[in-house]
């Protein structure tokens, strides 16, 4: 990969554990635990895209409430969690490789930003939470287009900061969704394939697949 001038992130579930909201409360909810953090994943992001197709925006925290409130009636987890549930959200832990990752890529001179569907004071907490604040050149939110990905108004937001061309975005995420949206737009899009999960056809291949963020030292 040659020619990379920034490097764009996903934030929740490529450099941030959507689940361990969930497994921190584990010993509450029981065995059901990880069944119900990936019903709350999926439900959210069904939801961004329905808004986005209805054009009824929310913002990313609303709608994480209301995908909350359907997963705890559906497995019928007790209402008195969810405040507790939602703080831990706010407080979402890294990936374990991810600060030591950051902070390689930041000696290398190269822009360092986060693109995310989370609001932008969701993300400045998170990364603040997580003494990650000083590595990052920019906090991207779909707030600024109102819409969310995989829309191409989001993926475009870097590029017309940094007045640099797509392909010299390395994007990484690990939705496959947004890899192939970031890559059909234009970015060199790498997906971080944590679970050795297969790939969505969605008219994109991904220039490489990593297990985790470690693997990207050696690939820019």
């Amino acid at each position: 990969m040659k020619n990379i001038k920034a490097i764009i992130f996903d934030a929740y579930g490529t450099l941030f554990d959507v689940n361990s909201a969930a497994e921190k409360c584990k010993d509450k909810i029981g065995d059901k635990w990880e069944g119900f953090a990936n019903f709350w994943r999926t439900t959210q992001l069904e939801y961004t895209w329905l808004r986005s197709l209805m054009k009824r925006h929310k913002n990313f925290w609303q709608i994480t409430e209301d995908s909350l409130d359907k997963s705890m009636k559906t497995f019928n987890i007790d209402s008195a969690m969810r405040n507790e549930l939602l703080n831990l959200y706010k407080a979402l832990s890294p990936f374990k490789e991810v600060p030591e990752t950051l902070k390689k890529l930041k000696e290398r001179n190269l822009r360092l930003a986060i693109l995310s569907n989370g609001t932008p004071s969701l993300l400045t907490q998170l990364v603040k939470n997580n003494n990650l604040d000083n590595l990052f050149d920019d906090l991207f939110s779909i707030e600024e287009v109102g819409i969310y990905k995989p829309d191409a108004k989001v993926y475009d937001l870097p590029i017309k900061k940094y007045k640099i061309e797509k392909s010299q975005v390395a994007f990484l995420s690990a939705n496959t969704w947004d890899v192939s949206g970031g890559g059909n737009y234009g970015y060199q899009s790498i997906w971080v394939n944590r679970n050795n999960d297969i790939f969505d056809n969605l008219d994109y291949k991904p220039i490489n697949q990593i297990k985790n963020l470690n693997e990207l030292i050696n690939l820019i």
